[in-house]
């Protein structure tokens, strides 16, 4: 059984910046993509960051060039660097792992995500 563990969440003021952590239990696959998920009340859950079997990654366009997503098999973690952050990234942060029988493509499970998901992790920007 795949279990995923968010931490790192918090509350911090715009322009600030975060690291999200998701350890997977029992270990990454390498046929698994990882990816961070959100969702803020009344909204909709939305893909924010993917990585892929062949480590591309996938990024919403509202996170492009102030989120990288990386994993690391080492720690069986994936992590979610996050800097200049703004008031509407605030949310429910959720990490996701994809099923371990065939090779991920990160731009599906972005769009499509299914497999395993952790508890999530709350991100709170103040301005």
């Amino acid at each position: 059984q795949v279990q995923l563990a968010e931490s790192g969440g918090g509350t911090v003021q715009a322009g600030g910046s975060l690291r999200l952590s998701c350890t997977v239990s029992p270990n990454i696959h390498t046929n698994q993509c990882l990816g961070w998920f959100r969702q803020a009340p009344g909204k909709e859950r939305e893909g924010v960051a993917v990585i892929d079997s062949v480590r591309a990654t996938t990024y919403a366009d509202s996170v492009k060039g102030r989120f990288t997503i990386s994993k690391d098999y080492a720690t069986r973690s994936s992590y979610l660097e996050m800097s200049d952050l703004k008031p509407e990234d605030t949310a429910m942060y959720y990490c996701a792992a994809s099923g371990r029988r065939r090779p991920c493509t990160g731009g599906s499970f972005l769009e499509r995500p299914a497999g395993y998901w952790g508890q999530g992790t709350q991100v709170t920007v103040s301005s």
